[in-house]
């Protein structure tokens, strides 16, 4: 099931089909502009289920979309601003994180989209 969209300024989120997808408008070569500008998205705005309490593991989709030439930013900065603002709210820690994927590419309009799912508990079927 596909939730409305919730915006505040330039960060929107919704839940889809058991995922939290978030997209934010814009690019800055300071990835540090990302982590308090999500933060006040979910103490102002989101009112979906907090995230924050559940356990097991989760996959986290990173996708940095741009025009015209790539900007010159280090992914990896990128991932830790957006993982620690996440952190309490799509997942308790980002320790949680056991699948990351952060890549960088041309688009229509520049924006970091986000996707945070919840892994199957693979301990319950015996495997690993």
């Amino acid at each position: 099931m596909t939730e409305p969209w919730t915006q505040h300024g330039k960060v929107r989120a919704r839940a889809r089909d058991g995922a939290m997808e978030l997209e934010v408008e814009g690019l800055t070569t300071q990835a540090k502009y990302y982590k308090p500008l999500i933060r006040e998205f979910f103490q102002k705005a989101w009112r979906g289920a907090p995230g924050g309490a559940q356990g097991g593991d989760f996959a986290v989709d990173i996708r940095m979309e741009y025009v015209g030439d790539p900007p010159w930013m280090d992914l990896d900065n990128l991932a830790k601003a957006i993982l620690d603002a996440l952190k309490g709210h799509a997942f308790h820690d980002d320790a949680q994180v056991a699948r990351l994927l952060v890549e960088r590419a041309a688009g229509e309009r520049e924006q970091i989209l986000v996707q945070v799912r919840r892994l199957p508990d693979l301990s319950a079927r015996g495997g690993a």
